[in-house]
């Protein structure tokens, strides 16, 4: 057994179950965690926001709950971030952004009383880049935050603080959110594992802000990032419950029907020029799936490309209506620059793109559902490349092409709101490396099946120490 100063290396479900029998209280894995995040957080600044006074509280309720006999939750007593762009009664909903810093939530957005219901302890709010926009962790008002497993590289974004806290072992379940990758690449880029899940399967909701507009209303996903294929599926469980306030809430089965052990493999889909370790990865993934009786086939998957620039046409056209304004008086300069290349990428979004745009979506949902049907598990690059230089993304117009086509799959696939899993597999050199498993709607338990195959073979150690 771990000794109590360690039990931050512990995942959820250890820890909810070494709290649930008794052999560790609630307060002590807070005290680990918190302890933990004193030692890392400075090298790394994933936390940007510390409630170690209310974190103490729950844990004192969690452990009478245990000590009465009654049911702790699903997470009782496991150490948790949120992001901070959902609403947490009594901190800012800041989005990154000096403009909110006084946006005080009066209630919690679903999700993070879903993790509360479940016993879980949020011990601080992560990081992420001015309104969410960037593929990297920096902004004015927190500062940039660092890839603990090499400076050098990005931690990604813009669930970038959530990814660095979870491999270095502040919390065991990190909060995340995802319009085009923002939960994907930053598990990518720290090497631990993340769900984008179904669209509408995790309720959120801000109360504290206006409803965003259809793009966001119609991709954007709350998930969590962990450590283990295990813990992503215990996380999910908890985080899915239902909640009447969101107005996509679908409250799938947890039961579905069985399905044949069919998937596809699609190693440089529609010409990506995919890395030689990206594409060992894939081909490992697939020798894992075809061991455990699956059948593999390599395969052209429905369109990516068109997919991603409906994605595209649809957030660009949020960003056009809901916070231009906002961009240019925050000033960010991240955020501006990326702004720019979108409209130059992407010009004359207006009416008539989002109506033609929001029309192909349906015939790509539909192709996307037909395909995975005889293939409910696609495996597919996460990136092109291995994790980029930090901050690359706004060197030159030229340097953020380069990133947007190397993420191709993670902008492409919230537009048709199918369930992805990012699942790390290894490092080359100090870059984690992983693979992208893609399931029918609702099918979150295949991709629990496969990556927990998968996971098997090898995983990057972590927790980690921050590199330096």
């Amino acid at each position: 057994m771990t000794d109590d100063a360690e039990l931050w290396r512990l995942g959820a479900s250890d820890i909810a179950a070494g709290v649930r029998s008794g052999a560790f209280s609630a307060r002590e894995a807070v005290d680990s965690a918190l302890c933990r995040l004193a030692a890392v957080n400075p090298a790394i600044n994933a936390v940007v926001a510390q409630m170690p006074e209310e974190a103490y509280a729950a844990a004192t309720e969690i452990d009478r709950r245990v000590a009465a006999g009654e049911d702790p939750g699903l997470l009782a007593g496991v150490p948790v971030t949120v992001k901070v762009n959902v609403d947490q009664t009594g901190h800012a909903t800041t989005n990154g952004l000096r403009l909110r810093e006084d946006l005080i939530a009066a209630k919690d957005n679903p999700v993070v009383a879903n993790l509360r219901k479940a016993g879980a302890i949020i011990v601080g709010r992560t990081n992420m880049p001015a309104f969410g926009m960037c593929g990297f962790t920096r902004c004015a008002l927190y500062g940039r935050t660092r890839n603990p497993r090499d400076p050098s590289l990005t931690p990604g974004g813009s669930s970038g603080g959530a990814g660095a806290a979870v491999a270095a072992g502040i919390g065991a379940i990190g909060h995340g959110t995802d319009i085009g990758g923002s939960i994907g690449y930053p598990a990518y880029a720290c090497g631990v594992h993340g769900l984008r899940p179904t669209f509408g399967r995790i309720p959120s909701v801000n109360f504290s802000a206006p409803d965003p507009h259809i793009g966001a209303q119609l991709m954007a996903a709350s998930g969590p990032l962990t450590r283990t294929v295990e813990d992503l599926r215990l996380a999910f469980r908890a985080m899915s419950r239902p909640d009447a306030r969101d107005s996509f809430y679908v409250p799938a089965p947890g039961c579905l029907p069985h399905v044949p052990k069919r998937a596809a493999l699609a190693v440089a889909p529609e010409g990506m020029r995919v890395a030689p370790e990206v594409s060992r990865a894939l081909h490992r993934a697939a020798r894992c799936l075809t061991g455990e009786g699956w059948t593999v086939e390599e395969a052209s998957c429905p369109p990516l490309r068109e997919t991603a620039r409906t994605q595209a046409v649809l957030w660009l056209a949020d960003m056009q209506r809901g916070i231009a304004s906002a961009l240019r008086e925050e000033a960010d300069p991240d955020s501006l620059f990326v702004f720019a290349q979108m409209q130059r990428l992407f010009p004359d979004i207006g009416f008539e793109a989002v109506m033609d745009a929001l029309q192909r979506r349906a015939a790509l949902v539909r192709a996307w559902q037909d395909f995975l049907a005889g293939h409910p598990i696609l495996l597919l690059p996460v990136s092109a490349e291995l994790p980029f230089p930090d901050l690359l993304e706004v060197e030159s117009p030229e340097a953020f092409e380069r990133v947007m086509e190397a993420q191709l799959t993670l902008l492409a696939l919230p537009a048709v709101g199918v369930p992805v899993m990012t699942l790390s597999t290894g490092l080359v050199g100090t870059a984690p490396v992983g693979v992208l498993l893609v399931a029918p709607r609702y099918r979150e338990d295949l991709l629990f099946e496969a990556g927990g195959i998968i996971e098997r073979a090898g995983v990057p150690t972590s927790p980690i120490d921050p590199a330096e």
